[in-house]
């Protein structure tokens, strides 16, 4: 199989880069695993030439780099978001400790359609909002003492677990299982979590001082890895209440 088909389903995203040459020196990262789809969401110098540079032949990895405004836009057709943050959060999402792992699970899901990896800014990461349109966390297990991973760097470990990973279930000759169910898109996810909020808003649920309600709620849901029919069955449910109350 060639690697084209599988690997080009899966996108890196690059929220708020601040150096043009990391843009491309992670795209020359992708490049040499095979990995071509890269999208950015406001980066503060792109295009550019410097970009261009650094990476280094993989020209059109930078070419056909699209730009958005929004991670939510950037990922809404994907049915797998994970976000690279080496902190957890309080509400923590599914997290790989392992890039193997990791890219295990990315390769099985691109079968049924695109996948993200996302990467926050060179200093500070992802915030816990945009952390919030991701259905998965990767930590890479660093060093203890000194945990620091450039851009691209990070960019380049994750590509390598993919493409070993492509290779592996190539070389595979294991008896096929059933087919794992669809995870939904990440558009969908946001559907029912507003269609959620929407319904809940009136009784008040949501308005307890400092609980936190609707993002506990929307935590629950993204933890539970519901598939996209069981997803599509929870709106409908919604939907159902809705019309019954009206």
């Amino acid at each position: 199989m060639n690697s084209a088909p599988l690997l080009s389903r899966v996108r890196i995203v690059l929220v708020h880069t601040f150096h043009a040459g990391n843009i491309g020196s992670s795209a020359r990262a992708m490049r040499t695993m095979g990995v071509t789809d890269l999208r950015l969401v406001n980066p503060r110098d792109f295009p550019s030439d410097q970009a261009t540079q650094m990476a280094a032949g993989a020209t059109e990895v930078i070419e056909k780099a699209q730009v958005h405004t929004t991670l939510k836009d950037a990922v809404a057709d994907c049915h797998m978001v994970i976000g690279a943050s080496a902190r957890l959060r309080e509400l923590a999402l599914p997290c790989f400790e392992h890039g193997g792992k990791m890219a295990q699970e990315t390769m099985s899901e691109a079968e049924h359609g695109p996948v993200a990896l996302v990467f926050g800014r060179e200093r500070s990461g992802l915030t816990n909002e945009e952390l919030h349109h991701c259905t998965h966390q990767l930590r890479f297990p660093t060093d203890d003492t000194y945990g620091v991973l450039n851009l691209s760097q990070a960019v380049q470990i994750a590509c390598y677990e993919l493409r070993n990973a492509w290779l592996e279930s190539n070389e595979s000759t294991s008896d096929s299982t059933s087919p794992k169910a669809q995870r939904p898109k990440a558009s969908q996810l946001d559907y029912f979590e507003q269609l959620l909020v929407q319904l809940l808003t009136p009784t008040g649920f949501l308005n307890q001082p400092h609980a936190r309600t609707e993002e506990k709620l929307n935590a629950i849901f993204r933890r539970s890895d519901m598939s996209s029919n069981e997803l599509s069955m929870m709106t409908g449910a919604l939907k159902a209440l809705a019309g019954k109350r009206d």
